[in-house]
Formats: C-alpha cells, sequence, structure tokens
C-alpha cells in the first residue's frame, strides 16, 4: 500500500476564486452587474460605484465616490440611506424608492463584519421601473373598474334621470330639500354659475311631485326669446291682437302648463314690463290673454332660474323687489362643477353611456383621461363636460380614450406640432401644464401627489423642475 496521502481536489468556488487574478479583474467583473453596486466602509465614505449604479440612480461617480453618503441625503430624492440603515440597524436591510432620474429602485445593504464591528456595507439596486409601470397600471385598471362598479350600484338607488349625480355632500343636501318640498306648491328659486343643472334640478322636483308628475313641464328661457314675443308667448293672445296672429287666438305657454309646472330659466332676462304680469299670475293664480280683459283661473307651479345675482339687481333698479321676494321662497343655490370634482367622473361615464347608445359606439374611459377631466376649469360646469364627453366620442379613433382625445389636450399638442416642437418638449409642455393646474387648484405638493398617484419627492422635484 502506497504511504502517500490522496491530495484532496480544489473545489468549484476555489476553482473560480484562482481565475481571479487581481483587482482590476474584479473590479471588471462588477462593473457588467446588471444591478448596481456600491460600496462603502464603516462610517459611511462611498468607495466604490459601479456603471449601473449611476445608471439606476442618476447620480455620477464623481458625485458620490469619495464622499460621505450623508451628503447626499435630501428631501427631495434621496429621504434615506441603505448604507445609513444598515451601519444604524447592524443587519441587512430592503426597501423601495425613487432616484434623482426618476427610476424606481429596490435597494438592499448587506453589512460585511470585521471583529464585530461593521468594516464594509456592500448596496445592491435594482431597477423595477417596469414592474412598478404594471403595478401602476393594474392600479389604474382597478381604480376604473371601481368606478364603473360604483355607477352600476349608486344607478340601482339613484335617480331615473340619466344627467343625474348624486355623490357630493352639498349635491346631496341640495336633492334632499328637493325632495322634501317637491309636492309643495310654494314657488322655487334655483341659482348657480351657468351650466350647473339648473333645470335638472328644477325638472326633479317635478317629477317628484305626487300630485304634478303627470301633467306638463314646461321651459322657457326668458333670455332666448325677444320680449315682445316673450309676452305673447306666456300669456297667449286674442285673435286681431296683433298682426301675423293666428287665426282664433292662442293658448299660452301658461295656459297650456295647467295643472303642471312652469319653469322660469334666466329670469333675470325677464324685462320689467314682464315681471309685473308675472308677479300678478303669481299672487292671483290668473292670466289675462292679450287683447283681452278676461282672467283666466290657472293652476301653474312656478320654478324659476338664474345666473346672476337677483339681489343686485334689485339694489340696481333691474328686478323688482317684490318679485324677488315672491319667487325666493326656497332659495336652492347649486355648486359649481369644480366644487364637486367628485362628481366629474360618475357624470363622465353617465355622459360616455348616453353618447355611445346614442352613436352606435363602445368607447371606453382610461385612469389618465378621468385625472384629466378632474383637473380642468370646468368654466361651462356640467354643459361643458357634457360636450366634452360627446366631442370624444365622435372623434375619438380608439376604443379607449387617450389624453390626445381630450379637445383642450388635443389642441395643444396640435399647437406643438405647428411650432416644430420635438415630443420630449411636447410632453413636458403637457407636464408642466398639468402640474400648474394641479398646483392652482390643490396648493400642496402632497394634495397633488395624492391626485395623481405619485410619490410626493417626485411632485416636488418636477415642480422645482417647472419653476413651480
Amino acid at each position: 500500500m502506497s504511504s502517500r496521502k490522496t491530495e484532496k481536489a480544489a473545489s468549484p468556488e476555489e476553482l473560480a476564486l484562482q481565475t481571479i487574478w487581481n483587482a482590476e479583474d474584479f473590479q471588471e467583473i462588477v462593473e457588467t452587474s446588471f444591478d448596481g453596486i456600491l460600496v462603502s466602509d464603516g462610517a459611511g465614505n462611498v468607495l466604490f460605484v459601479n456603471n449601473s449604479y449611476v445608471r439606476n440612480t442618476g447620480i455620477e461617480k464623481e458625485e458620490i465616490v469619495g464622499h460621505n453618503i450623508r451628503e447626499l441625503v435630501n428631501p427631495v430624492w434621496m429621504k434615506q440611506s441603505a448604507v445609513l440603515l444598515t451601519l444604524e440597524r447592524k443587519k441587512p436591510v430592503s426597501f423601495y424608492h425613487e432616484t434623482k432620474n426618476g427610476n424606481h429602485v429596490m435597494s438592499t445593504g448587506m453589512p460585511i463584519f470585521k471583529d464585530g464591528e461593521i468594516n464594509r456595507v456592500v448596496v445592491n439596486t435594482r431597477d423595477i421601473s417596469e414592474i412598478y409601470a404594471l403595478k401602476e397600471e393594474l392600479g389604474k385598471a382597478k381604480a376604473m373598474e371601481k368606478l364603473y362598479l360604483e355607477q352600476i350600484e349608486s344607478r340601482k338607488e339613484e335617480l331615473e334621470e340619466e344627467d343625474i349625480v348624486i355623490k357630493n355632500p352639498k349635491m346631496q343636501r341640495i336633492y334632499a330639500t328637493a325632495e322634501k318640498v317637491a309636492s309643495f306648491d310654494t314657488t322655487v328659486l334655483i341659482t348657480g354659475e351657468s351650466g350647473v343643472g339648473k333645470e335638472l334640478i328644477a325638472k326633479h322636483l317635478h317629477t317628484k311631485n305626487r300630485f304634478r308628475h303627470q301633467k306638463p313641464f314646461i321651459t322657457i328661457n326668458c333670455g332666448a326669446v325677444p320680449e315682445n314675443l316673450l309676452e305673447s308667448e306666456l300669456f297667449g293672445y286674442e285673435e286681431g291682437s296683433f298682426t301675423g296672429g293666428v287665426k282664433g287666438g292662442k293658448k299660452g305657454i301658461i295656459e297650456n302648463c295647467d295643472g303642471g309646472t312652469l319653469f322660469l330659466d334666466e329670469i333675470g332676462e325677464m324685462s320689467l314690463n314682464l315681471q309685473v304680469k308675472l308677479l300678478r299670475v303669481l299672487e292671483n293664480r290668473t292670466i289675462t290673454r292679450l287683447g283681452s280683459s278676461k282672467e283666466l283661473p290657472i293652476d301653474v307651479r312656478v320654478i324659476a332660474a338664474t345666473n346672476r345675482s337677483l339681489e343686485e339687481m334689485v339694489k340696481e333698479n333691474l328686478f323688482r323687489e317684490d318679485l324677488f321676494y315672491r319667487l325666493n321662497v326656497i332659495n336652492i343655490v347649486v355648486p359649481s362643477l369644480k366644487e364637486r370634482t367628485d362628481e366629474i367622473a360618475p357624470l363622465a361615464l353617465n355622459f360616455l353611456k348616453k353618447f355611445n347608445r346614442q352613436y352606435g359606439q363602445e368607447k371606453k374611459m382610461t385612469f389618465e383621461v378621468v385625472r384629466e377631466l378632474e383637473l380642468h376649469n370646468w368654466k361651462g360646469n356640467v354643459r361643458e363636460l357634457r360636450n366634452t364627453i360627446e366631442n370624444m366620442v365622435v372623434l375619438s379613433n380608439s376604443e379607449y380614450f387617450q389624453l390626445d382625445d381630450v379637445p383642450w389636450l388635443q389642441m395643444e399638442l396640435n399647437t406643438g406640432i405647428e411650432q416644430d416642437k420635438s415630443l420630449t418638449e411636447m410632453l413636458g409642455d403637457y407636464e408642466r401644464q398639468i402640474l400648474a393646474n394641479a398646483k392652482e387648484k390643490y396648493g400642496t405638493s402632497r394634495k397633488i401627489a395624492s391626485v395623481l398617484k405619485m410619490d410626493q419627492s417626485t411632485i416636488v422635484r418636477k415642480l422645482h423642475k417647472y419653476g413651480l
């Protein structure tokens, strides 16, 4: 038997290490890593970063190597550091954060101990922006699903009128008031900006009136009919009252509305002369046709609306004080759409359903478009929103609405193309406009971040970027 000892074969790990001849070879290997790598000493001084770390974070090597990591910590794009957390906790740490260049990164810090103390910290960073983007898309899809489900559920319990949404607390109080006074014959004055839905509330007062809902509901816009025609339209006339009249005379709107509800829109545009006659109708419940002296009894419930301040008009002698108080028994003030942004999405979905059916389309809303609608300053209120959705249903070439289907964004995009701007410049202009609108509407970066579903640090950085 041989007395020579059998030599132990080298392990695969040992063989692999034998191929790393020196530090330069090791650094070259680390530089090829897809993940970012940072190495610091036990005091937080950065000794090394590879190119992937620079790509992931947007921090150049000269900005970080040779510096203590504490110099880079800031409230905008580095709120915390994997190095410092590892040194503090003396154990591996992992956390997600957004980097200086806007990437979404998962950082993991690993301590290396020597003689019981941390000698080195190795940080590994992995770009998960694609995963984050998929997560955002999933979140948006879930948000839209929730909106559609909420719409389906709300329509089971809400009103049969298609354009009505009752989600905002102010609107809930308004419709609660309307329900309470619907079956009383008292006059109601509805005030609010143009397009907020005053006529919808008037119709609701009529349909919920258990005595009048099967009788006529007639609307007349006092500002759209010339004064000389408005009087004959309202009160009617006898044969021969004026040239061109119908043979045998004609009933007026008030007579035709007997038993029902007369909605006088834009009552502030009515002349002082007609105001006197309307006051007599309200007080005596009678009318007199033009060319006649005979008083006819009528049973009409009057609801009036205006976007003007009748109180100011009374002070300026443009509206009769006695008529104002006669109309203003119940006053319903309808808030503008910008005061009830929580109703924009459900209203938009209602209109989308209506116009899809009307035009034989199957267009669908997207999360980005809903957010843009909620940020818009609706000067025309619900009427403008309705027209916007109709425009998009008719003109959009996509099944799912895109941001460039939104009329005002489409206009901005076309303007950008005319000015020979690059796509990057146009997207920057669009992003700046969104942030400017959001800042004007919500004020704080925290609220903006909440509405736009982004990190507050990202919002702060972008506001700073655009000088906002």
